[in-house]
């Protein structure tokens, strides 16, 4: 083994805790039996696990890439339930024959990325094992919330982004594809997705919200299921959005279907909410009924899952 426990407890503390010394809502944070936290809102609590060779491979991600990845994840389910994130709990294992500088790169990809959103790691854990899992926990705040209940027929139906792309990054890694600079976004968007703070947040106002980290198609049917409303959703709408060309081109070059990416691509941290003036792309609309039609599609898209 290349360390001991205590020396990797030593160096992620070195990187969390002095942004828990400078937050003001962090009354007790790392290095105590539990996190204390001032809060004077509803808490919105959210956990997601990533392990080695189901979500992530260390020979396609860096380890900043990886840590940033699975916050990414965290912060929009927290957004996707009309909140702001403010702290973060990471549970740990390693193999122990990690190095030392790769296990901080991992650290301050996780701490980076919360920064960005202003949240904070406030505490964790430490084991072994096999293979490398982290698993996260983040809380967030809100004065209202936003769940998948709220459709109302009449609504439009709107996505903050164009999902897809990082599915397209997941084929081109799998294919051992050559690199070309038209695959640039989509690898980006599955080693190290970005979110947009001042998007995330313009979505208070929907009536419904949830992530499409699942894909666009599975959540959408989850939100008509949770409303008691049907989903119309019109490909028309989707073609004209800005990148849905050079997705289409992705998606020749690697041989796949782009409604496959669109529709039935995960882990893209895209928003789907409805609503009305809405920000983001607007798909479709929610119509009387149950469950999801994307207007003449004949063939089901296929979709991510985690197990086959």
């Amino acid at each position: 083994m290349k360390f001991n426990e205590e020396q990797v407890i030593s160096e992620i503390s070195s990187i969390f805790a002095p942004l828990n010394k400078v937050n003001p809502r962090v009354i007790i944070g790392i290095g105590d039996d539990a996190a204390v936290i001032e809060t004077d809102q509803r808490s919105v609590i959210t956990t997601d696990m990533a392990i080695e060779d189901v979500h992530f491979k260390r020979e396609w991600s860096s380890a900043y890439e990886i840590g940033s990845k699975i916050t990414v994840a965290n912060l929009a389910d927290v957004y996707a339930m009309g909140a702001d994130p403010r702290y973060l709990v990471v549970a740990l294992t390693l193999t122990g024959n990690e190095e030392i500088d790769w296990i901080k790169e991992l650290a301050r990809g996780i701490a980076d990325t919360a920064a960005k959103f202003e949240a904070v790691v406030v505490g964790g854990d430490l084991s072994r094992a096999d293979k490398i899992m982290i698993s996260m926990t983040a809380v967030g705040s809100s004065r209202l919330h936003i769940s998948r209940g709220g459709a109302r027929v009449g609504d439009y139906i709107y996505v903050s982004a164009l999902p897809g792309w990082s599915r397209a990054g997941f084929e081109i890694l799998s294919k051992k594809l050559p690199d070309s600079p038209a695959f640039a976004h989509a690898l980006s968007q599955f080693k190290s997705p970005q979110l947009d703070p001042a998007v995330m947040r313009s979505f208070k106002s929907a009536h419904a919200l949830c992530d499409v980290s699942d894909s666009l198609i599975v959540q959408a049917k989850q939100i008509s299921a949770a409303s008691l409303v049907g989903f119309e959703i019109d490909p028309k709408r989707i073609e004209k959005c800005e990148g849905f060309a050079d997705l289409a081109g992705v998606a020749a070059t690697i041989g796949c279907d782009v409604w496959d990416l669109v529709l039935g691509g995960g882990e893209d941290h895209v928003l789907l909410a409805t609503g009305s003036n809405l920000p983001g792309i607007c798909i479709g609309k929610v119509v009387i009924g149950r469950g999801v039609e994307v207007l003449e599609m004949k063939k089901a898209p296929d979709t991510w899952r985690h197990f086959n």
